[in-house]
């Protein structure tokens, strides 16, 4: 598999990373084991966890697999934590929580370090440079060795990563931030990814299939055993299967059947090779899914191709994000 800097750095990593969002909850220790193998031996290194997925289980099972299956200097580590199961502060971006959290995460993995670390999501209750300096101490200390931030907007992540370059060799400039992006989430475009360009910042698309959307496997009726049939994570799918994304989801497939390709090969190829995008983290819930995913490597689109899923997905960007004299 082809790899790439993330970012403005020196860390390569795969251009296709593998989430674990359902480890340990949808996903059983013997499939993720499978999936992990597989993703290694087609050359996959990222491997993308928090400390919150499954309570925790996800990212203990990941330190289970890498003592005895793929060997820990193979992968690149990244995981988050921020995210606090508390109705009243859903996100605790604390230097005390942040830095406490990376030791209970190191210790579920059986690691001593992670190769990146993002705050999971903006915390508005603590002043930014104060979580910053966890970033900070968390790299000085050797227990991390890149930092990010995830479902940061387009302010709060030039903010921070502005902060972080004001002081060069003392503050840890960001490597990467997590946002969901695919063909039915082009929000990022609006002021995320102009900001991630301009700063060096990689971007890790989260949901880069429309959360399972853009497969197709929605087009006629709600699989038995898909997330939108699961109580938990229906209310996840819905907003993705009005019409709209229904006429998104029609281009693709006949995108590829032009292509004889899959749906899922041209919706993944799409956005793994956007402007500032690194990797496309997918969450695979089999090693069959994984397979179908990572056989997008060999296939770029053709420019004609995606201008049209361009066209049919295009956002609408106005004032202030264009010029206002060509309003």
């Amino acid at each position: 598999m082809e790899q790439r800097h993330l970012g403005r750095t020196g860390l390569r990593v795969s251009r296709i990373g593998l989430g674990t969002l359902t480890w340990g909850r949808g996903t059983d220790e013997h499939d993720a084991a499978d999936m992990l193998k597989a993703f290694w031996e087609a050359g996959g290194t990222l491997v993308d966890t928090a400390d919150v997925y499954g309570d925790g289980e996800a990212e203990y099972l990941l330190g289970r697999l890498m003592d005895g299956l793929v060997p820990r200097r193979d992968l690149v580590i990244s995981t988050k934590a921020g995210s606090v199961p508390d109705p009243d502060r859903r996100v605790d971006g604390s230097r005390g929580h942040l830095l406490a959290a990376l030791d209970a995460s190191l210790a579920r993995l059986g690691t001593d370090h992670v190769d990146v670390w993002h705050v999971h999501a903006y915390d508005p209750g603590t002043p930014l440079e104060e979580t910053l300096h966890a970033l900070d101490l968390a790299v000085g200390s050797g227990r991390v060795r890149y930092a990010g931030v995830s479902d940061f907007c387009g302010w709060q992540l030039a903010k921070a990563a502005t902060w972080q370059l004001a002081a060069p060799g003392a503050r840890t400039r960001l490597a990467s931030t997590q946002m969901e992006y695919s063909l039915l989430q082009r929000g990022v475009e609006r002021e995320v990814l102009p900001a991630a360009l301009d700063l060096g910042v990689g971007l890790l698309p989260s949901s880069p299939l429309g959360r399972g959307v853009l497969t197709g496997k929605y087009r006629n009726a709600t699989p038995s055993d898909s997330r939108g049939a699961s109580e938990q994570l229906a209310p996840f799918v819905e907003p993705y299967l009005d019409d709209a994304a229904s006429r998104i989801v029609d281009a693709v497939a006949t995108a590829a059947d032009g292509l004889a390709v899959t749906p899922l090969q041209v919706a993944l190829a799409w956005v793994r090779d956007r402007p500032g995008v690194t990797a496309p983290v997918i969450g695979p819930r089999t090693v069959q899914q994984l397979t179908a995913a990572l056989s997008v490597e060999a296939l770029s689109l053709p420019d004609e191709i995606c201008r049209a899923l361009d066209d049919v997905s295009a956002p609408v960007h106005r004032y202030p994000d264009h010029d206002w004299s060509t309003l």
